[in-house]
């Protein structure tokens, strides 16, 4: 009999990412230049990622009065504990007005000790959501690697 065969498991190169619809906000319009953010938390227990989504979920629901924003995704890697943002603003001046909110405070002081988050921002020259996706996805799937730069936060969260 001939000895059984063994076969390598490959794991495929990008991991599966799950996005929602683009959601445009205000400025939906302008047509750049654009700052976007990308954000990521990875939750420490399985049990926590739902939790998590479901507060980006609602602050999702402010989207389209949020001053400065032009477009986002919220994106989930549920098999890795893994969810965020790919947020595309006016400028940093937005960014930071809606980082700095109280609702987004409270929901980042309420998870903050249930995983380990990062973000990071970069500028473009003209509002190409295609290629803000296509980015960020390099990123969120590390055949990137997440540049060394990252988005502060208020004090305190």
């Amino acid at each position: 009999m001939p000895p059984p065969t063994t076969r390598s498991i490959t794991r495929p190169t990008t991991r599966p990412i799950m996005r929602s619809p683009w959601q445009a906000g205000p400025e939906a319009h302008t047509e750049g230049p654009a700052l976007v953010s990308v954000t990521e938390f990875t939750a420490d227990r399985h049990s926590q990622t739902v939790p998590i989504a479901l507060s980006g979920l609602r602050l999702r629901r402010s989207w389209p009065q949020t001053p400065g924003a032009v477009g986002m995704w919220l994106w989930a890697d549920p098999w890795h504990k893994r969810s965020g943002s790919v947020s595309l603003w006016t400028g940093e001046r937005a960014l930071y007005a809606f980082v700095g909110r109280p609702d987004h405070i409270r929901i980042v002081r309420a998870h903050k000790n249930r995983g380990t988050a990062r973000a990071t921002s970069w500028t473009t020259d003209r509002l190409d959501p295609a290629a803000a996706w296509a980015t960020a996805h390099a990123l969120l799937s590390d055949s990137t690697p997440w540049p060394s730069k990252s988005v502060h936060t208020p004090e305190g969260t």
